[in-house]
């Protein structure tokens, strides 16, 4: 019908040019899992892992099945002492997109055997041993198998769980906590996004146009909404040359926890090293021992303002404060201001005591 009568070099390359403007518009669609779960980088991350040991961490090293039938690995690590490790908040860490959990042993080190943790990793489906590809479905069966065994556990069943997310990782946890509430303690996020599409703006302008093609999305900044009655430790590196820091303050005024949201920026900190910036395992001990752990004395196991017990350093014998009070002002302040208010409550010559 329509004879142009075009000659077949101009045919040819008429042809090239529409085959890479296809190319270029669909490469984000078909190579994005690559992209975001760079389980390949650096090279021999599939093969090379190191293990707690290698760091002087005692661990033990699980199996896990999803419900789609992958098999993860995971490291365990829990202080040697049984009771300590009962009484101790249990990390659940998810990593960024790079790498491999065993990237991360040095700053689990410090969680465990300077900050008083017990740590799970997680190594997702596709990267280090662990079998399957990676994306986004795949990995919230993943963190959610993850949750499952940490509940059943001998020890752990009986702890405070923190999830901690960096970049990726972040999302991760989010997502998790945002389905299961009631199962966490606390939330600590470092230098995640609002969203893949619009990281992927910021660190590619271009790409913005493209957004619609990008099916793995990550959407935390409606996850954390869903987010309540639960602390939540918010670190950025100001530096953050991969997500700029106003994703992170988005997620701040977003999240829906009517507890302790705390902020904490380090002016030097980028992507990938706001962990080396002094101060860093200061605010994560702080927000754990006086967020947490602190907590519990309140509400783990039920009321128990009945336990709090005042010792006179005059006097060889203790006697109970009275909780009357201190219950109704629980009520309208909550546990952790509460504690607050009975500590400046108490008198020079008397020492809290809070008992289990």
């Amino acid at each position: 019908m329509f004879d142009l009568n075009l000659p077949p070099w101009l045919i040819c390359s008429l042809l090239y040019v529409a085959l890479v403007i296809a190319f270029g518009i669909f490469w984000p669609y078909i190579f994005q899992c690559q992209l975001i779960y760079s389980s390949w980088y650096p090279p021999g991350s599939r093969t090379k892992i190191a293990k707690p040991s290698d760091f002087g961490i005692n661990y033990t090293e699980e199996v896990l099945t999803t419900k789609d039938g992958i098999k993860l690995r995971c490291y365990v690590i829990t202080l040697d002492d049984i009771i300590e490790a009962k009484q101790a908040a249990t990390i659940l860490y998810f990593h960024a997109g790079t790498g491999n959990m065993g990237d991360r042993l040095p700053l689990v080190k410090v969680f465990n055997q300077k900050l008083g943790a017990n740590v799970v990793m997680l190594s997702y489906r596709g990267y280090g041993f662990s079998e399957g590809k990676a994306d986004e479905k795949g990995l919230r069966l993943d963190s959610q198998t993850l949750l499952d065994f940490v509940k059943e556990h001998d020890i752990l069943q009986h702890t405070n769980l923190v999830a901690f997310g960096h970049a990726l990782g972040g999302a991760v946890a989010i997502d998790l906590v945002s389905r299961n509430n009631s199962d966490f303690a606390g939330l600590i996020l470092e230098n995640t996004f609002l969203s893949i599409p619009k990281v992927i703006s910021n660190i590619a302008p271009w790409l913005s146009y493209l957004t619609l093609l990008w099916h793995q999305k990550w959407p935390s900044e409606t996850s954390i909404q869903n987010i309540i009655n639960l602390p939540v430790l918010f670190i950025s590196g100001a530096k953050d040359e991969l997500v700029p820091i106003a994703h992170m303050k988005k997620l701040y005024q977003l999240c829906g926890s009517r507890q302790d949201r705390c902020w904490v920026e380090f002016a030097t900190g980028s992507h990938n090293d706001t962990c080396l910036v002094p101060g860093y395992f200061d605010a994560i001990d702080d927000f754990v021992k006086g967020k947490i752990l602190i907590s519990q004395h309140w509400v783990h196991g039920g009321f128990m303002l009945d336990l709090l017990q005042v010792e006179r350093l005059d006097s060889s014998s203790s006697s109970l404060q009275d909780t009357s009070d201190l219950y109704h002002r629980l009520l309208q302040h909550g546990p952790v201001e509460e504690q607050q208010l009975a500590l400046e409550q108490l008198y020079d010559d008397e020492t809290l005591y809070l008992t289990d």
